[in-house]
């Protein structure tokens, strides 16, 4: 919490300094769909600091990982402050888009939180294909909202758009090691193609992919403005930012990026021992390490959280002794243990360790 605040409080005060007067939020502003209550006056407070309590409207639509329910409670609670919160997908002119007045102009603001793919959007039936893939549901619904945008918009006005889905091409990174994101959320399933970012529309804010990067294929300025942290070792070494846009009537934005600096970094390490101990950016950093031994060391673990406070992960790395499978059959379950540790770590487990598995196995046994 002490580094969701920090970066937090690092986002209102650019956009204080930037002196910006619109802030658009794509998403997943929570981990969970019931957050725990410190998350939740965290948001509430850092979405009233953006606002200035009024006088900066902040827009923020329901991710994969919010609660829609959530954010349509919230929202009336809210609104008398500047902030508006939309957490289902809306008819265009219900809710789905939204015009606000701002310092310097008027903006017209479609709003499409995460749609679940068995989810069927009632006035989207009206248009006719809804039963066709995920891909054109998606751009049905953005191609509607962009309409309505730029109808409120007018000549004089900005239109956007703030949504929460994934465009095939988008880098995910992490090079296969696990990341943020939700997967169940990441597969084709939940894919749209770039045509479901509207060429009408000066400027779309995207949420989903927490690697900051630009829409892929879109035809007008588009970004996956990305996570504020570093939430997985997939996203270590990940340049953390927010996004500035500048809009104007009839042209499309301009947009640059803004570092964020707040929060620990997450490092990956891989080395002897005797040369990680060396490195003092490891540190300050939470650590996933990999040693390199010659074979099991019993108090490397030990050792690693004495000398590495923010150790998160060790694992020794040497060549491992092979285990024959065919013979298991038949085994006790402490014998199937020793064969399973033994795979594991090249190194038959301790007696202590043997009584303590045959404990819990005894404990087991008696809640059956």
């Amino acid at each position: 919490m002490a580094e969701y605040r920090e970066v937090l409080g690092e986002v209102v005060r650019i956009a204080d300094t930037e002196d910006v007067d619109l802030v658009l939020v794509s998403g997943d502003l929570f981990d969970r769909a019931a957050p725990p209550m410190d998350a939740l006056a965290l948001v509430v407070e850092t979405l009233t600091d953006l606002s200035g309590d009024g006088t900066r409207p902040v827009v923020a639509v329901s991710g994969n990982h919010d609660s829609g329910p959530l954010f349509e409670v919230l929202d009336p609670l809210l609104a008398s402050r500047g902030i508006r919160l939309v957490g289902d997908v809306k008819r265009p002119e219900e809710g789905g888009v939204l015009a606000v007045t701002t310092r310097n102009g008027d903006a017209a603001i479609g709003c499409f939180p995460f749609l679940r793919e068995g989810r069927v959007v009632d006035f989207m039936e009206e248009m006719g294909s809804w039963y066709g893939t995920y891909a054109d549901r998606v751009r049905q619904i953005t191609t509607a909202y962009a309409a309505r945008a730029s109808e409120l918009a007018g000549p004089d006005g900005v239109a956007l758009l703030i949504a929460h889905f994934m465009v095939t091409g988008a880098r995910v990174g992490g090079h296969g090691r696990p990341r943020g994101e939700r997967a169940l959320h990441m597969g084709e399933a939940y894919s749209a193609t770039s045509q479901a970012v509207p060429t009408s529309l000066s400027y779309v804010a995207m949420g989903h992919i927490h690697a900051p990067q630009p829409i892929p294929g879109a035809q007008v300025p588009a970004e996956y403005a990305g996570s504020l942290l570093e939430l997985d070792f997939g996203e270590a070494g990940e340049r953390k930012r927010v996004v500035i846009v500048d809009a104007e009537p009839g042209l499309p934005a301009s947009v640059r990026s803004v570092p964020l600096s707040g929060g620990r970094r997450l490092m990956r390490a891989t080395g002897r021992w005797e040369e990680l101990i060396e490195r003092p950016d490891l540190v300050d950093a939470f650590v996933d390490l990999t040693v390199e031994t010659n074979g099991p060391d019993h108090g490397l673990a030990d050792r690693a959280r004495q000398h590495f406070p923010f150790l998160v992960k060790v694992a020794a790395s040497y060549a491992r002794t092979e285990v024959d499978r065919s013979a298991r059959s038949g085994l006790a379950w402490d014998e199937l243990y020793r064969d399973f540790v033994t795979k594991r770590t090249g190194a038959e487990p301790s007696d202590e360790r043997l009584t303590a598995f045959r404990t819990v196995l005894d404990e087991a046994g008696r809640q059956e």
